[in-house]
């Protein structure tokens, strides 16, 4: 294995994009390797590389790791990137867990005919704007990150979030200022900045290419 993680997903964000910005933010630089045919994915099978039959994957440390969560656990632990005892661990699953649950929404939108695409979208803003978001600007009033005032894996996948919500509603943010100044600083953190900058490994929306891509992989 090469010294380096290597990611094994397709050429777009889905799964993997969470585990790309929690590497980039730790600055660890990492290698992909791109699935684009039905064939790809059944040689990682035939080889017993999916535990599960699933992607992503990530091999780091000498090991195949799968399923995201544990994946994002194990980086986040390796980087010190998730608190400094089970309390601050616990309050870093929750809120990572509440963010997902809004990334999902948007994540899984790319897949669905219009208009069913248009609902859930708006479904993703009116939960951005009632059930996660106010959450997030109580808790950064009297601080400036989320758990133990220290960067976590919690505010990087804020950030991600905020930064998607922005790309499909951009008018969802100014009624959050703290939310907006959060993301102005964390936005300037050497190794962020960098993974925001054009050519980084960070994906771009979902293409018609990349959706097709990942229905002829995964046969749906």
């Amino acid at each position: 294995m090469s010294t380096k993680p290597k990611l094994y997903y397709l050429n777009g964000r889905g799964r993997m994009e969470s585990i790309r910005w929690l590497l980039a933010a730790a600055d660890v630089e990492f290698e992909e390797e791109f699935l684009e045919t039905r064939e790809q994915y059944e040689q990682l099978l035939r080889d017993g590389f999916l535990l599960f039959e699933q992607l992503p994957l990530v091999e780091i440390d000498g090991m195949r790791l799968v399923q995201t969560k544990a994946i994002l656990h194990y980086i986040a632990g390796k980087y010190n990137l998730y608190g400094k005892d089970l309390k601050e661990r616990a309050y870093i699953d929750m809120y990572v867990e509440g963010t997902s649950e809004l990334m999902a929404l948007i994540l899984s939108s790319i897949f669905l005919p219009e208009p069913d695409k248009a609902k859930q979208l708006e479904l993703a803003k009116q939960r951005a704007m009632k059930r996660y978001f106010p959450v997030f600007e109580n808790v950064l009033e009297d601080q400036d990150y989320l758990v133990g005032n220290q960067l976590s894996w919690a505010d990087i996948q804020l950030l991600e979030a905020i930064l998607m919500v922005e790309e499909v509603h951009d008018d969802v943010l100014p009624h959050f200022p703290l939310l907006q100044t959060f993301k102005e600083r964390t936005s300037k953190i050497p190794s962020i900045k960098k993974f925001l900058e054009p050519g980084s490994q960070k994906k771009p929306v979902a293409t018609d290419k990349y959706i097709s891509t990942v229905r002829e992989v995964f046969q749906f």
